[in-house]
């Protein structure tokens, strides 16, 4: 089953709620009305109730969705109080009361906070920073998570794999290239990927020296240390953690080479030079970056994104929120 088709049939029956915060615009309106027709997930979208109705009523859609105007919402001294509480000391009230008129990250992230809705999709016309910081200051990360990463699933055809860190931690030391492959593993079984988990470097199993390689080969042992239930190995360069053949000859016994389908690189520069090699000279689709390591999903758009993008990361966000 393709991938998302699988997300769709895994999310029926569950009613997840997904806040848009920038619901006026037309990108986010064309994936809602793709939403609402295609999938059970609904659609939270925060702007003018009267011009986002006019708008799916024009395609269409009559029901299947929300809005909520914030700047007449029912709820909002109970956001104010929450908010000031949960930036204790760092937030007055009339700063709190503030950013949430002013700024729909800042709201979407508190009904995601509140438990009124289940997650929060943005950036089709906001910065990362601007999505990303109001979940790191409010939902804040799991239990022994220190840190959230970013994802990508790379997808051609019937083939699916997930490349991490490609968006988030510039240079990870070895505890936090651990902590990324921990969490890419749960991401990839919300995926149905099974995980096999290559550690990537420029060595192979001591070809190569190096403080690079040495800190993958001590992330690759905190990993095991944490979660000796997962198959994961390092450190491997690409062929040989992808390619059987050479596997057997640079990695042989080893339950990952030659079969991994999840790859953590060393640091950002590899990564997102990989997937964007893998996208262009590849032909893969490459869907994210999946916000992982979040108590509750919050995922950033890129500011060129398309409704099919807007489309399958509110997908990808409510089935994160049903896994969690």
């Amino acid at each position: 089953m393709e991938v998302f088709e699988s997300l769709k049939a895994n999310l029926v029956g569950k009613n997840a709620r997904i806040v848009l915060p920038e619901g006026e615009e037309p990108r986010i309106l064309q994936a809602t009305k793709r939403l609402v027709k295609e999938t059970e997930v609904i659609p939270v979208l925060l702007g003018n109730p009267e011009k986002i109705k006019i708008y799916l009523e024009i395609e269409g859609i009559m029901d299947g969705y929300e809005v909520i105007d914030p700047q007449h919402y029912p709820r909002f001294e109970e956001m104010v109080a929450a908010l000031v509480e949960r930036r204790k000391g760092k937030m007055t009230e009339e700063e709190a009361r503030k950013v949430l008129v002013e700024d729909v990250n800042y709201f979407g992230v508190m009904l995601v906070y509140l438990g009124l809705v289940d997650g929060m999709v943005s950036g089709a016309i906001h910065s990362t920073a601007s999505t990303v910081r109001p979940a790191l200051q409010i939902i804040k990360t799991r239990p022994n998570v220190t840190r959230t990463s970013g994802a990508f699933l790379m997808v051609r055809g019937t083939e699916r794999y997930l490349f991490g860190d490609c968006a988030i931690n510039i240079n990870p030391d070895a505890e936090a290239l651990a902590e990324i492959a921990i969490n890419s593993a749960i991401t990839a079984k919300m995926f149905g990927i099974e995980p096999k988990i290559a550690m990537l470097s420029y060595s192979t199993k001591g070809s190569g020296f190096g403080e690079s390689v040495d800190k993958v080969v001590e992330a690759t042992k905190i990993a095991h240390d944490l979660r000796p239930d997962l198959e994961i190995d390092g450190e491997l360069q690409f062929d040989a953690a992808f390619v059987p053949e050479t596997a057997a000859l640079k990695a042989p016994g080893s339950n990952v080479a030659g079969q991994a389908n999840v790859f953590i690189f060393p640091g950002i520069e590899a990564g997102n030079i990989g997937y964007k090699m893998a996208e262009r000279l590849g032909g893969f689709a490459a869907v994210g970056p999946v916000l992982q390591g979040l108590n509750k999903p919050v995922n950033d758009l890129s500011r060129g994104c398309n409704a099919d993008d807007v489309y399958k990361l509110t997908l990808i966000t409510a089935a994160q929120a049903v896994h969690q």
